[in-house]
């Protein structure tokens, strides 16, 4: 198409129609409206016309106007201009967009451009295609004359193109009956030093004769594909050999999930013929197998075991891949004396399990198990604890904890060895009070060889052996034996010792952390503990606040403690009932958090509603609180309730007064009265 810049309208004058004439070179103008739409065309003899009547060069051209014109769609095919262009005795047509304005020309002489352009990217194509084509190729024309050879035909030949161009193929090769209508096939043609396959064929020439292409293949380019195709014929029947022969079932499919592979004891197991499933997808015919899931995994898979008419399978399944993309699934089904292979399994899991059991145990024996995650609290005072707890965990100074049974010292025992420098190192537990005292020194220190009677004849090495460049947790420190504190106040000194019945210093690297819950200042006035230890040991002092002293933590203490209850009760209890609530919170927990979990796991075996009740809480419990309560317990337990709600909304707030008083849906004045009631300002 020639696009169009400039058109003219019906009173154009003819000297502005010669002017675009002259400008353009085109022998047709479009005539256009006011929207640009066409209302025909000025053609040059339209204006020769009007020259040889001798009208002036202002005249309009309106009465001269020709209005039958060829409008052609500029979405046209190609198929379509064909037929116009072969068709019409118009030299050039117009084209129109969508809304019929005027956009170009298309002339004759534009089209011929296109075919021609058109028809060297076609020679070019068909040439590269040619010359690196693996065949020599020849073609003629009318007379049989070559016309053309390419790269390959030429080596063959040991002859340029130069040379062979024109010369008669019946005169190069006389043997080859070229006198064929359409097509020919000769097994045997000597070109040069090669021995070819000849495929002869017939053309039409541009003069209407017919030429000829003639397409030659050296015979051990074909000897090869046939030893390879031979090959493959060989591994194919291999394949099928063993895949018919195998113990066990075997399949596959390909992508679009039909079956082209089955051997005999798959079919005999399901009790099917070939017919049945070759070629069938396998989700109507055996869709328990589950093949196709591998398509989405791109793993191999392996079944639980299944059962069909009594006999017990699984399916292995395995991606057949190529080229990094998946083409099929290989299903393997096993079922012959998988009874057997059962039973061995089972006892390879047992074995698998209590070497895991076992491993766990010496891994939790020896590494700690908490971090400052796992202490869950909101009271101020415990997370200020933590936090200087875990400073003082990044020195190497003995530290002590303090607190009641079951506020949890241990935890943050394990702590503060998983944020030391010694996190690597093990983690060495010693309960002081759980071991007999005769035995204690030689739990500490270790024996050698014969030490006293029963003792082990290679000898034993001791806690601060194995907590050498960790950490010793001695718990309940307050319950060692007078003469043990001496020893144990010479390693904290001296860092060495020497093992029971042996002569020899051992030197250990060993931090150590103590905690106790006996009052060690009263028990060294009354002469039980040294107080040289005492004072060695409390280098850092951690006091942990019983659970009656942080009233805050026992609800959110207990959703936690409530989640792994679930998990090893397998129980589904969602939560406490409020008078349940109140009933916890007001009771002073003199075994703190350990009994807050023995009371909750018991709980949380006999509720039967989805929550735990008041009556599913232990009766000792719910006694102590309605004694505690100085006459109606409800009236205690709905003020407690209303100081944990006011505890919680100025918690959730950030200490916001205005957003705490929106959250319980009060004043703010309301709220300062139930701060100052409370004393919780």
């Amino acid at each position: 198409m020639t696009p169009v810049h400039r058109t003219i309208n019906k009173t154009a004058s003819l000297n502005e129609a010669v002017e675009i004439m002259n400008e353009t070179k085109w022998n047709i103008i479009p005539v256009t409206d006011s929207d640009g739409k066409l209302e025909g065309v000025f053609t040059k003899s339209r204006l020769f016309q009007m020259v040889l009547e001798e009208k002036a060069l202002t005249e309009p051209i309106g009465a001269y106007i020709k209005k039958d014109t060829v409008t052609i769609s500029h979405t046209a095919s190609y198929e379509y201009l064909k037929e116009i262009v072969e068709k019409s005795e118009v030299g050039t047509g117009i084209v129109v967009d969508s809304d019929e304005r005027v956009i170009g020309l298309l002339r004759k002489t534009d089209m011929v451009k296109a075919l021609l352009r058109s028809s060297n990217m076609l020679k070019e194509q068909l040439e590269t295609i040619l010359e690196s084509s693996q065949l020599g190729v020849v073609m003629t024309d009318g007379e049989k004359r070559i016309i053309y050879v390419n790269d390959k035909f030429s080596s063959m030949s040991k002859q340029t193109k130069e040379d062979l161009a024109g010369q008669s193929f019946p005169v190069l090769f006389p043997k080859v009956n070229t006198n064929i209508e359409n097509s020919s096939y000769v097994p045997k043609v000597s070109v040069g030093e090669d021995q070819t396959m000849l495929r002869l064929s017939r053309y039409k020439t541009v003069t209407g004769s017919k030429g000829m292409i003639a397409l030659f293949q050296t015979t051990t380019e074909v000897e090869q594909m046939a030893e390879e195709l031979q090959t493959v014929k060989n591994l194919k029947q291999t394949l099928d050999t063993a895949i018919d022969s195998a113990y066990d079932g075997m399949l596959m499919i390909n992508t679009k999930n039909k079956v082209t592979m089955a051997s005999p004891p798959l079919l005999d197991l399901f009790n099917l013929n070939r017919e049945q499933l070759l070629h069938k997808s396998i989700n109507k015919v055996l869709p328990q197998l589950n093949l196709g899931t591998v398509f989405k995994s791109g793993e191999a898979e392996l079944s639980d075991f299944m059962e069909i008419n009594g006999i017990k399978y699984i399916i292995n399944k395995i991606p057949i891949k190529q080229d990094g993309e998946i083409i099929g699934v290989l299903g393997k089904v096993m079922f012959r004396q998988l009874n057997e292979v059962s039973a061995l399994l089972k006892k390879i899991e047992k074995v698998e399990n209590k070497a895991a059991y076992y491993q766990k145990q010496l891994q939790q024996s020896e590494t700690s198990r908490f971090t400052w995650d796992q202490i869950i609290s909101n009271d101020p005072y415990v997370e200020k604890l933590k936090k200087s707890a875990d400073k003082a965990a990044k020195g190497r100074s003995t530290v002590l904890i303090r607190g009641e049974s079951g506020t949890g010292k241990e935890l943050f025992a394990h702590a503060i060895h998983s944020s030391s420098v010694r996190r690597d190192g093990k983690f060495v537990i010693v309960n002081c009070a759980a071991i007999p005292e005769h035995l204690l020194e030689s739990e500490f220190f270790g024996y050698e060889d014969g030490a006293f009677t029963g003792a082990r004849q290679k000898g034993k090495i001791g806690k601060f052996d194995l907590a050498d460049g960790g950490t010793l947790f001695l718990d309940e420190i307050g319950d060692m034996s007078y003469g043990l504190q001496s020893k144990l106040l010479r390693v904290l000194q001296e860092r060495e010792f020497y093992r029971v019945g042996g002569t020899e210093r051992v030197h250990v690297d060993v931090r150590i952390i103590a905690a106790t819950n006996r009052p060690l200042e009263e028990m060294v006035e009354t002469g039980e503990f040294r107080e040289d230890l005492y004072y060695r040991l409390n280098v850092i002092s951690l006091q942990i606040p019983p659970l009656r002293e942080r009233k805050n933590d026992i609800l959110l203490l207990t959703e936690v403690l409530m989640e792994s209850l679930n998990r090893m009760l397998g129980s589904s209890i969602t939560g406490i009932e409020e008078e349940a609530q109140h009933v916890l919170i007001n009771y002073d927990w003199p075994g703190n958090v350990r009994e807050l979990r023995n009371v909750l796991e018991r709980a949380m075996t006999f509720a039967e509603n989805g929550k735990i009740q008041v009556e599913d809480i232990t009766e000792y419990i719910v006694d102590k609180v309605k004694q505690a309560g100085n006459g109606d317990p409800s009236i205690k337990m709905a003020a407690s309730a209303e100081r944990t709600a006011v505890e919680k909304a100025i918690f959730a707030a950030d200490g916001n007064k205005t957003k705490a008083a929106r959250l319980l849906g009060i004043s703010r004045s309301g709220l300062y009265e139930k701060l100052k009631k409370y004393q919780l300002q």
